[in-house]
């Protein structure tokens, strides 16, 4: 089967659905205040959750909100390694956040986490689908906002951006890749690869 973009994306819950299994990232990140670029890569993985998931319903009632509105959710863990990590150091950990629409179409609305991107408190952010099927995924923290896209390049190429404001300007460019094989015992997450100390070219290979 050809690897071309899915056809029209109703909602934003149907896109975090065509986003659950397991990923591999790679990542180009730029450091403003530094002037320089760093790659990086991550193993991904997205699992479903219902709306009547009992880490939802904490989400929402956490951030006040009426539990009636969630439509559902996922569960995303990750395990990376960037060039400018030392040794030992290990980038890994799980968030669990929550979809409430505030529109008919589903198509744009609250998000809720119980932790966030930027800083690891749990924060209430914002998404919209645009013209394209892309997600847009905004936050406000206390020290900083950061806006992330993400977009479908085919059923098993997902593309994100990501900026984030305040303190540390970072902007950052990921190709991710469906791995559709299950692991063998033993073997290495993409993450835990050696990650080459060369930039990531502006696609991201």
């Amino acid at each position: 089967m050809d690897d071309i973009r899915p056809a029209s994306i109703a909602d934003a819950l149907s896109f975090f659905r065509l986003s659950c299994g397991r990923w591999r990232s790679q990542r180009s990140s730029h450091h403003l205040l530094h002037r320089r670029a760093e790659a990086g890569g991550s193993f991904i993985e997205v699992v479903e959750i219902a709306a009547t998931d009992p880490r939802l319903i904490a989400i929402a009632e956490l951030h006040g909100e009426n539990l009636a509105g969630l439509v559902g959710g996922c569960r995303v863990t990750w395990n990376a390694s960037m060039a400018w990590d030392k040794a030992g150091e290990a980038h890994e950990g799980e968030s669990v956040f929550g979809l409430i629409p505030t529109d008919e179409l589903g198509r744009s609305g609250l998000l809720l986490r119980d932790r966030g991107y930027a800083e690891t408190a749990p924060v209430a952010g914002h998404f919209a689908m645009d013209e394209r099927d892309g997600l847009l995924l905004t936050t406000g923290y206390e020290t900083m906002a950061s806006l992330e896209r993400f977009s479908f390049a085919g059923p098993n190429v997902r593309l994100r951006t990501s900026t984030v404001e305040g303190l540390s300007n970072t902007a950052s460019f990921c190709v991710e890749t469906r791995l559709l094989d299950s692991p063998e015992p033993g073997a290495k997450t993409p993450a835990q690869e050696p990650v080459s100390e060369q930039p990531l070219s502006p696609l991201g290979w």
